[in-house]
This record gives structure tokens, C-alpha cells and sequence, in this order.
């Protein structure tokens, strides 16, 4: 009887996603949205990339990070945002449990990853801003690879751990997820048995890069503080405000996201803040970094020159 009793509480095969509910008119408005979303953070990240690749002062270990965290971003949201345009077009508002797991282990990866990045990328501004004169001797170009490697290593070998007991966990119904994704807030609600080491080990996979990004800058303020000029305390400031912006947008959404008890009451707040973290951050982060970094912006502005140039080029050729 007990072995009858698991197969039925594990019987669930598929889930259905409700995504978000309203007229035929504001589904099309969703969708727009959505596309749009998802081409500017597309083209945005793989301008980053192009223009790292492109530019030889760009060739540094900060720059690097930030590729790869680009490079993060685009598949970030690539996870998430076709299935969500899919189900609010009403073509696959269902989603097979070993579907959703891999949507899940993917969001969840690329989430982790991210964490362990920018924490990799708040040691890198420590290193330059609290040992200037040995910089670029610890932080080389074989250090800051390893560095990279290990945060994507880390970030995926963590969540195939937390994939392994969800996948384990046993489903007796119902079977609708009430969001846009396979959430895993949503998805553990559904189980029917005790889920605890796998919150405490998702909460261990996001506050330990957390806790390594405020010791980074708790030392990155005491030697900002101890710099004498206000030139120089802006100038040190400036490295590393970028960063610090997206570090503060990222986790600020998530802490309130799963902390805050009404986002963890209210479905329709836990959507909007997964909307936030999965496909409005990814799209603002190039913009970030373009706007308060000045070897960005002058990257951006020869790579724009360059493209007139070819135009007017282009243009002439064709005259003649």
C-alpha cells in the first residue's frame, strides 16, 4: 500500500502555467513588451561583448567579468522569455515535469552563476582599488580565467545538487503553477513532502556570494575613506559604481522577493519581481555599465564613428 501511495503522489506528469491573466488585448500588450524586452537585452549584451572583443584597452580582467556576465544574461533570458511569450499566446500553457525541471535548473544555473560572478567581480575591484601598485600581477589574465571557470563551475554544480532533491520530491496535485515559469517558490508548493533542505540550500547558493561581495566592499570603503582627495574618492568610487548598481538591483529584487511576505503571499507580486530579475535587469545591465564607465562609452562612441564612416562609404560607392 505504501509503494501505491508514492506512485500516485508522483503520478503528475505535467504542470500548467497560468502566466498572466487578462483580456486577448492586454495579452497582446504582455507579448509586445515581452519581444521588445528580449531584443534590446539581446542586442545590448552582445554589444558589450562585441565591443570588449573589438577594443584592446578594453582587454582587462573587469571587462572580461563582464563578458561572461553579458554572455549570462542573454541565455539568462532566453530561459525564460519564448516559453513565457508562448503561453500568453495560448500555444504551450502546459509544461512537462521533466520540461519545467529543465527550465528550472537552467533559470536557477544561470542565477547561481550570476551570483558567484559578481562576487568574483566586487574581489576584482577590491584588488584594484586596496592593492593598486600589485594589481596586475595578482589579477592576471590566468587568474581572472580560473576566477570565471569557477564561477560558472560553482553556479552550475550547486543547482545540479538542488535540481537532483526537487526532482525527487513527490507531486500529489494540483498540478497548476500560477506564474509565467516553473518558479521554485511555485513548484515546491505543490509538493506534498517536506521541502526544507532544499530552501536552505537555495538560500545558502545566493547569501554566500552575497556575504563575499560585502566583505569586498567593506575593505573597498575603509581604503576610499582613507584616500585624502575628494578627486581621488570619486575617481576610486567611480571603478566600481557600475558594479555596485548591479549588485544592488539584483539582489535588491531578490531579497524582497523572497523575504518580503506579501511577494511570497501574492502571486502577482511574486511575477512582477521575477520579471524584474529575469528579463528587466539582464536588459538594463548593459545600459548600466555603458552610461557610468568611461572606457565603455568612448568604446561605443568610436564603434558608432566607425559604423558612419562605412555608411558614407558605402553610400559613396554605391553614387558612383
Amino acid at each position: 500500500m505504501a509503494g501505491t501511495d508514492i506512485r500516485n503522489q508522483t503520478s503528475v506528469q505535467e504542470f500548467i502555467l497560468l502566466g498572466f491573466p487578462g483580456t486577448w488585448y492586454f495579452q497582446i500588450f504582455l507579448i509586445v513588451v515581452f519581444s521588445v524586452m528580449y531584443f534590446l537585452t539581446i542586442i545590448g549584451n552582445m554589444s558589450i561583448i562585441a565591443l570588449v572583443r573589438t577594443y584592446p584597452c578594453l582587454h582587462t580582467p573587469m571587462y572580461f567579468f563582464l563578458c561572461n556576465l553579458s554572455f549570462l544574461e542573454i541565455w539568462y533570458t532566453t530561459a525564460s522569455v519564448p516559453k513565457a511569450i508562448g503561453i500568453m499566446l495560448g500555444t504551450s500553457q502546459t509544461i512537462s515535469f521533466t520540461v519545467c525541471l529543465l527550465q528550472l535548473f537552467f533559470l536557477l544555473s544561470m542565477g547561481s552563476t550570476e551570483c558567484f560572478l559578481l562576487a568574483v567581480m566586487a574581489y576584482d575591484r577590491y584588488l584594484a582599488i586596496c592593492h593598486p601598485l600589485h594589481y596586475s600581477s595578482l589579477m592576471n589574465r590566468t587568474f581572472s580565467v580560473h576566477l570565471a571557470l569557477l564561477s560558472w563551475l560553482c553556479g552550475f554544480l550547486a543547482i545540479s545538487v538542488l535540481a537532483t532533491l526537487i526532482s525527487r520530491l513527490s507531486f500529489c496535485g494540483p498540478k497548476v503553477i500560477n506564474h509565467f515559469l516553473c518558479d521554485i517558490d511555485a513548484l515546491i508548493a505543490l509538493s506534498c513532502t517536506d521541502t526544507r533542505f532544499v530552501d536552505i540550500l537555495s538560500s545558502v547558493v545566493t547569501l554566500v556570494p552575497l556575504l563575499l561581495i560585502l566583505v569586498s566592499y567593506t575593505h573597498i570603503l575603509r581604503a576610499i575613506l582613507r584616500i585624502p582627495s575628494t578627486t581621488g574618492r570619486q575617481k576610486a568610487f567611480s571603478t566600481c559604481s557600475s558594479h555596485l548598481i548591479v549588485v544592488t538591483t539584483f539582489y535588491g529584487t531578490l531579497i524582497v522577493m523572497y523575504v518580503a511576505p506579501s511577494a511570497n503571499d501574492s502571486p502577482a507580486l511574486n511575477k512582477v519581481f521575477s520579471l524584474l530579475y529575469t528579463t528587466v535587469t539582464p536588459m538594463f545591465n548593459p545600459i548600466i555599465y555603458s552610461l557610468r564607465n568611461q572606457e565603455v562609452r568612448e568604446g561605443v562612441k568610436k564603434l558608432l564613428r566607425t559604423m558612419v564612416l562605412k555608411g558614407s562609404k558605402f553610400k559613396i560607392t554605391l553614387c558612383k
